[in-house]
């Protein structure tokens, strides 16, 4: 049967629920408990964590870009593998694309997994409980069934809580009070955390934050409270969410090209690609025998450097291009198969150029929101007006962005029209936006 699963949310950002989560599969997993994750939303970094804490791959769950069908079915997909999945949420438990879609209570409410709420205490004592019950009966298709409370400064301060939870909210279970870790914080910069792969001392920080779990937190009551919903007519079979490049697709994976979705490439495969990694920050080229070149998003402007000086990299892409080789880019991937990149300190990196585009990191700009979008040229990715839903986040500016053909017309979460977006140049094309899955998917 299916593992039940659960959601780790909070009332917003910074509350403490990515470093509970990850204690808690890193615990579970170190206690000989199969445990699979999830994470709402369009994440590339948090996912790394989680695979990194419970030893399995971490797949994305996204109520707004995922049509009904295909969540039920990726969700179902996680379920199969394990013997419970813990689900992270994003940002607060309501907060999605827009003010009434997209949210982890979304995705909460469509698979039946209850939410273990984590509340940031600090500043505060008998006032948490109003939180949590506000929270608690918000919407009544979401089951919040228990709640850890985060930065607790004593014991007097957790009893004050407890007691205002069993007067306002009596059938959230307290599962736990977490005392202030000042060392538990994972460093940051631009787009989120440090990625999990640059970070010197994961496997202690995640075994410190087990520890703190195992300590402060009822880990049993709080397993018993996972559900197996998302079984009920969900069929646990592997989605295509993108159609494959080719036949022999050449995926880049170093820390430069590290934001992928694993549904995405796990749908290729599914498909009958053959998926072939190489690292340009290792000067390697993609392999001469592959028909597709995909560089994902990631942080080739903090390598802008190494990158232009990677002969082997650009040479090999510049000769699949030649052979006709398709080669799509996605943000960080799309900057790179531009002519120029500058740097942070106003340095300008010659790129692949297979795409007449400049862009620049050292008069940064945000640019963050989900798209949905509908393509202009005609690519392996479908047929012009063939839609799809995704997310844009970076910082770059575009200096010059052709003259060339648009790749697609985007949209965001509300309808607003961007114009157009991308490029195409023969067989090569990208733009800034990070694919999920076909808009015009059933379900």
């Amino acid at each position: 049967m299916p593992a039940p699963g659960l959601i780790i949310a909070a009332p917003s950002s910074g509350s403490g629920k990515t470093v509970v989560t990850l204690g808690l599969l890193r615990h579970l997993a170190r206690s000989g408990v199969a445990v699979a994750s999830a994470k709402v939303g369009p994440d590339y970094i948090d996912p790394a964590f989680h695979a990194a804490a419970s030893g399995r791959p971490c797949v994305n769950l996204d109520p707004w870009a995922m049509p009904p069908a295909m969540l039920r079915s990726a969700a179902a997909r996680i379920a199969t593998t394990a013997e419970l999945v813990v689900c992270e949420g994003v940002m607060g438990l309501f907060d999605g694309a827009t003010a009434t879609t997209g949210s982890t209570a979304d995705l909460a409410a469509a698979l039946g997994w209850p939410v273990v709420f984590v509340v940031d205490a600090h500043a505060q004592a008998a006032s948490a409980a109003a939180i949590v019950r506000g929270f608690a009966t918000h919407r009544p298709d979401v089951a919040l069934a228990g709640v850890v409370f985060n930065r607790i400064g004593s014991d007097r301060h957790a009893a004050v809580i407890a007691e205002a939870c069993a007067l306002a909210v009596p059938d959230v279970a307290v599962l736990g009070f977490l005392p202030r870790a000042a060392g538990l914080v994972l460093p940051e910069r631009h787009l989120g955390l440090v990625q999990a792969r640059e970070h010197p001392e994961l496997e202690a920080f995640l075994d410190a934050a087990a520890s703190l779990v195992a300590r402060h937190v009822d880990v049993g009551a709080l397993v018993a409270l996972a559900r197996g919903g998302v079984a009920d007519g969900a069929q646990a079979e592997a989605a295509v969410p993108v159609p494959p490049l080719g036949q022999r697709i050449a995926v880049a994976d170093d820390a430069a090209f590290a934001f992928r979705y694993a549904l995405v490439v796990d749908g290729w495969r599914a498909a009958g690609a053959e998926i072939v990694g190489f690292s340009p920050l290792g000067d390697e080229a993609p392999d001469a025998g592959v028909d597709a070149v995909y560089l994902p998003g990631g942080y080739p402007e903090l390598h802008a450097g190494r990158l232009a000086a990677a002969d082997r990299f650009l040479g090999g892409l510049r000769a699949a291009a030649g052979r006709g080789a398709v080669i799509f880019g996605e943000c960080g991937g799309y900057m790179v198969l531009g002519r120029g990149l500058v740097d942070a300190d106003g340095h300008r990196h010659a790129m692949a150029g297979l795409l007449p585009l400049e862009t620049s990191f050292a008069d940064r700009g945000l640019h963050l929101g989900y798209r949905s979008v509908s393509l202009i040229a005609g690519t392996p990715l479908g047929l012009p007006g063939a839609g799809y839903r995704g997310h844009e986040f970076h910082y770059a500016r575009t200096l010059s962005e052709g003259p060339g053909t648009p790749l697609m017309q985007a949209f965001d979460a509300g309808g607003r029209d961007l114009g157009t977006t991308g490029l195409v140049e023969g067989t090569v094309f990208g733009s800034f936006v990070h694919l999920i899955t076909r808009e015009d998917e059933p379900g």
